[in-house]
């Protein structure tokens, strides 16, 4: 019994899908053949309600596969029926860009980098590869069939051309493949849940063309000889990267890093192989893709990238990882003791705070949300702590911006992000190719569902090179580290070799307080720029002033001046960074505006930019404080009802990543109006105020979630722009130059 549907794509393609019901052995006859023909198998072998659920998906013989080598991007018809869909993709593609060759069976399109910087919030909008994908999507747009869109793989070095890098290894060299996808025609999904297996055959109309009668069938991928199996990584080398990365932390340079190495075995069958993996090793983000030329991946990652369902965009990073007990009770005392570790909590609190940055560049303002902490997830040798996040995508913005302001997960990379990059550049002994990147669906219907690629097996001559690697922090062990990698590593190794056999949420209100929400919001009618030092928590932080009612337009450090005169803002906000205030010129920056008599308001290096403008030093920690909590505690006036600290009460919680600080003695020129004393004695200036100049900062990031009890930050900016207004009301009515220059040339009264 089949059922059949008709309906026609935004760019003029009509679509004929029967549905048809098989008996779900039939995955296991596709994926024994994906191990010599181009297609896929996704699947899900574990439930966590809320978060995943059991489901299986496959496919094989593609008509169209479309491919990416840095910023030239083609697309091949692999079977008469790809001859028949490739002009409507070639179409599309040939408006991003050069085409360098045309033919019945293939377009090559070169991507040219934009011409513009561009803000923050457009930076997923740049001319890259993406752009022409989005072009591909729009042309096969449409919401009646949710399975229908391009299936497999992104590579790692996609990130390059968003967040360029000082490259030490030659790319051009192995002429790899940064962006592997298949457009499938004929797709089985399994659903565990509802206990349907269903076939979807697809045929197309594309001008007075059809597919229907035409063979499925493609050819097989060719046979690559088998390479000499590579040597293991030397003993103890891994340990060192993470000393070097500990000089790193100390520094200030990263709060945290992610760095793998590559271990090795042999494979002779990548579908036995999956079998094997998701028997003995289940994971929500199961996979098996033959990519052709060779290239097979394979994985059981535990961990989502970015799922899009309509507007809800969705990630659950991972952090905090425990060895499995032998039984429910050593796993009961070995959860226990995961979940006292301060060190985990800091590693998963960096990576949320990371990811709800990134959400925050692409999501409506509040709609960023903690829907789960450290929630609990078991998997066959490990145990993991999860937090689970969503966001609500902004109007004209879509899954690939979501995909896109993620890239990549601090989970694999760490923070901040591209300082961590770098020193994964420098330090790891080959590019990462597959690893770090994705795997999964974007849909023709404006969905997307992709895991990262970890706990992956990428196969090439019969050789299978799994990398693995562990989030690193200032407190980690080198040698405990190194001997997580290989754990990691242990369960697709064993399924490599093993013959064939056998929530409590604390998340922040969206809502402003009852106190707020009885009044206009204190961000109305002014606009804000927001300079990113490099950093990974710009974006809450900019969300939260939307929040407040702002206007937020995010620059990276090292634009011309006269962006300032062009924007007009009421306030300018130095962001957070690694590093010192010196390797971004805040000097220079601080010039500029204190010429143009505009308010600033600095977090974290923000601070300590301010304060050696004003001739003052800062000094090192002697044990950094990254991801760490802190009691702030109010001194003097500052707990006054108009003042930076107003509403916050004598001591309240914030968040912390630091290594670099200022005593109150070093804060010249300043009213000191919070403090901490460290845990290692020394008295840390947390909160500075110089009204008159409109000069306020925070040691603390009041965007952490660490930040979050009693709304502190979201208080603490509220605050920043009431002082705004109210100093450019008072510039104003006094009638002095600097009144009008501190109101952004007028524009603090556009509401």
């Amino acid at each position: 019994m089949s059922d059949t549907t008709r309906f026609s794509t935004a760019g003029g393609v009509t679509v004929t899908r029967t549905a048809s019901q098989v008996d779900d052995a039939v995955l296991t006859t596709l994926a024994a053949d994906i191990d010599h023909r181009r297609g896929g198998v996704l699947s899900s072998g574990v439930d966590y309600p809320g978060r995943y659920s059991r489901w299986h998906l496959a496919y094989v013989d593609p008509p169209v596969e479309i491919i990416a080598r840095g910023r030239r991007i083609e697309a091949h018809a692999l079977n008469d029926r790809g001859v028949v869909l490739l002009p409507a993709v070639a179409a599309a593609m040939a408006e991003t860009g050069t085409v360098a060759h045309q033919s019945a069976d293939r377009i090559v399109v070169d991507v040219p980098p934009s011409d513009s910087v561009p803000t923050e919030e457009e930076r997923s909008r740049q001319s890259t590869v993406f752009t022409t994908l989005r072009a591909i999507l729009s042309a096969f747009a449409s919401p009646a069939d949710p399975h229908l869109g391009l299936y497999g793989a992104y590579g790692y070095d996609l990130a390059i051309q968003f967040e360029p890098l000082r490259l030490r290894h030659d790319r051009a060299a192995t002429g790899h493949r940064d962006l592997v996808l298949h457009l499938p025609d004929e797709i089985v999904v399994v659903d565990r849940k509802r206990e349907t297996s269903v076939r979807y055959a697809y045929d197309f109309v594309v001008g007075e063309r059809s597919t229907a009668g035409l063979s499925r069938h493609t050819e097989p991928t060719p046979t690559v000889a088998d390479r000499p199996l590579p040597a293991s990584p030397t003993p103890g080398r891994y340990a060192q990267v993470v000393r070097d990365a500990k000089e790193r932390f100390h520094r200030g340079d990263l709060f945290e890093v992610t760095p793998s190495h590559l271990i090795h075995s042999r494979c002779d069958s990548p579908a036995s192989f999956y079998e094997r993996l998701r028997t003995k090793n289940p994971a929500p983000y199961e996979f098996f893709f033959n990519l052709g030329e060779g290239e097979y991946l394979v994985g059981a990652s535990p961990e989502m990238y970015v799922r899009v369902s309509g507007d809800r965009v969705e990630t659950c990073p991972i952090a905090g990882t425990i060895r499995r007990g032998r039984d429910a009770f050593e796993d009961a005392e070995q959860i226990r003791t995961l979940l006292n570790s301060r060190k985990d909590e800091s590693e998963l609190t960096m990576c949320t705070d990371v990811d709800r940055n990134d959400k925050a560049r692409v999501c409506v303002p509040g709609s960023v949300r903690v829907i789960g902490r450290r929630q609990v997830e078991l998997y066959s040798r490990l145990i993991h702590t999860v937090d689970h996040i969503e966001g609500r995508l902004r109007p004209g913005f879509d899954a690939l911006d979501a995909f896109l302001t993620h890239m990549w997960a601090v989970t694999v990379t760490g923070a901040p992000k591209q300082w961590a990059m770098q020193f994964i550049e420098d330090h790891e002994d080959a590019p990462r190719r597959w690893y770090g990147g994705a795997v999964g669906f974007v849909g023709f219907d404006g969905s997307m569902n992709t895991g990262l690629t970890l706990r992956t097996a990428h196969i090439e001559g019969g050789i299978s090179a799994v990398r693995a690697g562990a989030t690193l922090l200032y407190d980690s062990d080198p040698d405990e580290e190194e001997r997580e990698t290989f754990l990691k590593a242990q369960a697709l190794l064993d399924a490599v070799a093993t013959p064939t056999a056998e929530s409590v949420s604390t998340s922040e209100s969206v809502s402003a307080s009852s106190a707020d929400s009885a009044q206009a919001l204190p961000g109305d009618g002014l606009r804000v720029v927001l300079v990113d030092h490099q950093d990974s928590f710009v974006h809450t932080l900019g969300d939260y002033f939307r929040q407040q009612g702002a206007e937020v337009v995010t620059l990276r450090f090292g634009f011309p001046e006269s962006r300032l005169d062009d924007l007009a803002p009421d306030l300018v906000v130095l962001s957070p960074g690694p590093g010192r205030p010196v390797d971004f010129d805040t000097e220079g920056l601080l010039r500029a505006l204190d010429a143009r008599g505009l308010p600033v308001f600095g977090v974290c290096l923000g601070l300590q930019a301010m304060v050696e403008q004003q001739g003052g030093r800062i000094d090192v920690l002697p044990y950094p404080a990254h991801g760490k909590p802190g009691s702030v505690r109010v001194v003097g006036s500052a707990g006054e009802s108009s003042g930076l600290l107003a509403g916050l009460g004598p001591e309240f919680t914030a968040g912390r990543y630091h290594s670099l600080y200022a005593t109150p003695e070093n804060a010249l020129g300043f009213e000191v109006s919070a403090v901490m004393t460290d845990a290692s004695g020394a008295t840390v200036a947390m909160a500075l105020e110089d009204d008159v100049r409109g000069r306020w900062a925070v040691q603390f990031h009041p965007e952490s979630i660490l930040t979050a009890a009693g709304r502190s930050g979201h208080r603490l900016v509220a605050n920043v722009l009431r002082l705004t207004r109210s100093r450019a009301r008072a510039a104003a009515a006094s009638g002095g130059a600097a009144g009008s220059e501190a109101a952004g040339s007028g524009a603090a009264f556009r509401a």
